[in-house]
């Protein structure tokens, strides 16, 4: 049975033996392609916001957003997470969440660890119903800054008020922090790289990033731009940190609604047949 769909409301469904937290925006997906958006490493089906509404208008496509085990209204996540936690919930989990919910059109939006799940799922799984990829601000490799920015978030989290600001959005705060914050953080997660996963991509995307992102430099798009055998659209923002969606939301959804409309308008031209 499909997941109910209810425009604007929070719902929950079950996968993976998870509760999982979700809501939905304009139509289902039997009426249109849906936008299936991926939070990042602190986020929620809250944190978005207005962004996932605003989609939905601009777009006129569906949009449904689910918070990951440990984040938001979800079940908690056992600690501590695998190192390869992205991988895991890639091959694991979003597959069954769109199954979920009838989805037969999708495309993928995530941002940060959100886009790297995207981008391996795109990269791992042979699924059909997945016509395309929105990255923001994606990692496919750790750089060491983005590493003691990490750090610096675990001491916000212990010394200052991050801890009080994330509490508002997490049912298990703790459980989402350091979920994410330990598994960056792990010695051994310094070699982490999933950039293979561009190598089988056969579809359009678009890569966002802000030029003052202090998680994650420009050298994460060089690598798809240098990989990629699919077409490839980026934007690049000056003055722009690590949530484009919030920090420069115009720009950002105007970008996504362009994508997205000649995504469409490519996948219903008909293919001539040769005579």
């Amino acid at each position: 049975m499909a997941a109910e769909w209810e425009h604007g409301a929070t719902a929950h469904i079950e996968v993976d033996g998870k509760r999982l937290e979700y809501a939905c925006w304009g139509p289902p997906p039997a009426q249109a392609p849906t936008i299936v958006m991926l939070h990042e490493g602190l986020g929620s089906v809250g944190l978005w916001r207005d962004f996932p509404a605003e989609l939905a208008e601009h777009t006129g496509l569906g949009v449904m957003a689910y918070s990951r085990a440990g984040y938001g209204g979800s079940d908690p996540f056992e600690l501590p997470r695998p190192l390869d936690y992205m991988t895991r919930e890639a091959t694991q989990v979003l597959g069954p969440v769109l199954d979920r919910f009838g989805i037969e059109d999708a495309i993928l939006l995530g941002h940060s660890d959100g886009a790297t799940i995207c981008a391996i799922y795109a990269g791992s799984v042979s699924d059909m119903r997945v016509r395309g990829l929105v990255l923001i601000a994606p990692h496919f490799f750790t750089e060491p800054d983005g590493l003691a920015a990490i750090r610096e978030a675990g001491r916000q989290y212990e010394e200052g008020d991050l801890r009080t600001r994330l509490e508002r959005h997490h049912d298990n705060v703790d459980n989402a922090f350091r979920g994410w914050h330990d598994a960056w953080t792990d010695p051994k997660f310094a070699a982490w790289n999933v950039a293979d996963v561009i190598d089988h991509w056969r579809i359009p995307v678009l890569a966002i990033q802000g030029l003052d992102d202090p998680y994650g430099t420009k050298l994460q798009i060089e690598e798809i731009d240098s990989r990629i055998y699919s077409p490839l659209e980026t934007l690049l923002l000056p003055d722009c940190g690590h949530a484009p969606q919030k920090e420069k939301p115009e720009q950002t959804r105007e970008a996504i609604a362009e994508f997205t409309a000649r995504l469409i308008r490519l996948e219903r031209e008909a293919v001539p047949v040769g005579r």
